[in-house]
């Protein structure tokens, strides 16, 4: 094989809370783990494409003193176990433990913490991942913002119950959508169009 001519595979790099399993304030406990609806379905689907999934979530609990790394391990593991049994697969998952200054969620303060894009590159060099094609979901405009920082092809704002409030008009939001299953049927859509531009932006489903 000659040097270089390997393509890097894409990705579809997720927030955790509130986009993959329930939201719950600094989680702690791996009984709260839930899977949101949708979500297991949609990483298959994900995973069909082509797409590596990659999980990329703030974690300023460990930061603070309110769980361990290990503790963090603990809830990540129950819900894999969760996806697992539904047949879906996480292929990386990266934390950053960076304690905020302030409550802009635009602002990065860390160049790993969201809305920085470290995350996603460290991931991205490590799993051999092409940025350029790859896709960006959460339901916080930190989420959509790490994406568009990191040089993703397009960002989903998931909307989810604890973010009724979000500006779905944000320059950085390609589309909004209900759940993981919407997002994976618009990101195979979208993968049979070129490369660039980026998709249109608007409502999904």
């Amino acid at each position: 094989m000659r040097r270089g001519s390997t393509r890097l595979r894409p990705a579809v790099f997720l927030d955790r809370d509130g986009t993959v399993i329930k939201h719950v304030h600094y989680i702690r406990d791996p009984a709260d783990v839930r899977l949101l609806p949708g979500a297991a379905a949609g990483l298959r689907r994900i995973r069909e494409l082509g797409y590596a999934t990659v999980i990329i979530t703030n974690q300023s609990a460990v930061g603070r003193g309110l769980m361990t790394a290990a503790q963090l391990d603990v809830v990540h593991a129950e819900m894999v176990r969760q996806l697992s049994l539904e047949g879906a697969v996480i292929d990386d998952w990266r934390f950053c433990s960076t304690v905020p200054a302030g409550g802009d969620r635009t602002v990065i303060e860390d160049p790993r913490r969201k809305p920085g894009p470290g995350m996603l590159l460290e991931s991205a060099r490590d799993l051999n991942l092409d940025v350029s094609r790859s896709w960006m979901i959460g339901d916080m405009i930190s989420d959509v913002l790490a994406g568009r920082n990191a040089g993703c092809r397009g960002c989903f704002m998931v909307r989810s119950t604890g973010n009724t409030a979000f500006d779905a008009a944000h320059d950085a939001i390609d589309f909004v959508v209900r759940n993981l299953i919407e997002a994976a049927t618009a990101i195979s859509t979208q993968s049979v169009l070129q490369e660039r531009p980026a998709p249109p932006s608007g409502e999904w489903g």
